[in-house]
C-alpha cells in the first residue's frame, strides 16, 4: 500500500463513520448505496494531501483510487488535482493527470467525489481544447457520475467568463427523458446559477425560454441569486 493509503488509514474514526454514511445516502435503493466509510472527514484529507501529495506519483494513487473507502478515493483525487495544478509548466504531466483520471471514472462515484475533482482538472484543462468528451458523457454518461462531471467540469469554463457549455450542456439534460436524476437537477441548477453571476441577463432570458421545460428542482436551485420577485415570477 502507499504511503497516502497508509496515513489515510491512521485518521480513521469510527465514531463518525454513521453520519457520513447517512449523509452520502449510503442506504438500499439509495444513490451511494454500499459505499463504505472510514469516519474520516473532508478538512482532515485535505490536511493530508496538502503534506503528502508532493511525493506521490500517478501509479501510488491506485490503491487509493480503487479503495472501497469513500476517503481514500476522495484522497486519490485531491492528490491528482494538486499534481495536475503544479504541473503547469509539464504539459505532458498534465496530460496524465487526465488520462488517468478519464479512466478511473467508475471509481468517481458520489457527488462529492466529482464536485470537488472535475473542473480542477477538466475544466482546466479543456479551457483551450475541443470540449466533445463533456458533451459525450452529458448524453450517454455510464453513470450519474459521469454525466454529473459533464455539466460540473464547465464550472472551470464559467470561472473564465465561458459560458456557452454551460448553457449547451443543460439543454442536454433537459432534452432526457423524465424524471433526470435529481442529483443532476440540482448539478444542473448550480451551474447555471453560476453562470448568471457572469451574465444575470442572459440567464433570466434563458430560463425564460426553458423554465416550462425544466424539472422543478434544477429551476429552483438555477434561480437562487435573483431577487425574490422574479424567483416568484419564474415559478408560476
Amino acid at each position: 500500500m502507499s504511503r497516502l493509503y497508509d496515513e489515510m488509514i491512521q485518521r480513521r474514526d469510527p465514531s463518525q463513520v454513521e453520519g457520513l454514511s447517512r449523509f452520502f445516502k449510503t442506504g438500499p435503493g439509495q444513490y451511494g448505496e454500499g459505499d463504505v466509510f472510514l469516519g474520516i472527514k473532508v478538512p482532515v484529507t485535505r490536511e493530508v494531501v496538502k503534506r503528502m501529495w508532493k511525493d506521490v506519483r500517478l501509479e501510488d494513487l491506485d490503491d487509493c483510487i480503487s479503495s472501497e473507502y469513500h476517503e481514500m478515493r476522495l484522497a486519490a483525487l485531491l492528490t491528482l488535482v494538486q499534481i495536475f495544478k503544479h504541473a503547469k509548466k509539464d504539459i505532458e504531466l498534465q496530460r496524465a493527470c487526465v488520462a488517468y483520471y478519464l479512466s478511473h471514472t467508475k471509481y468517481i462515484n458520489n457527488w462529492d467525489l466529482v464536485d470537488l475533482s472535475c473542473y480542477e482538472i477538466l475544466g482546466a484543462w479543456l479551457l483551450d481544447k475541443d470540449r466533445t468528451l463533456l458533451y459525450n458523457y452529458a448524453y450517454s454518461g455510464a453513470s450519474i457520475w459521469e454525466q454529473r462531471i459533464a455539466i460540473v467540469s464547465t464550472m472551470g469554463f464559467i470561472r473564465k467568463g465561458q459560458l456557452d457549455d454551460t448553457y449547451a450542456i443543460a439543454e442536454i439534460f433537459l432534452n432526457k427523458p423524465a424524471p433526470l436524476h435529481d442529483l443532476l437537477q440540482k448539478a444542473v441548477g448550480w451551474l447555471l446559477r453560476d453562470a448568471g453571476k457572469r451574465d444575470p441577463e442572459r440567464l433570466l432570458k434563458w430560463l425564460e425560454t426553458n423554465k416550462s421545460r425544466m424539472p422543478r428542482t434544477m429551476l429552483r436551485y438555477s434561480i437562487e441569486k435573483f431577487p425574490e420577485e422574479v424567483r416568484k415570477s419564474l415559478l408560476k
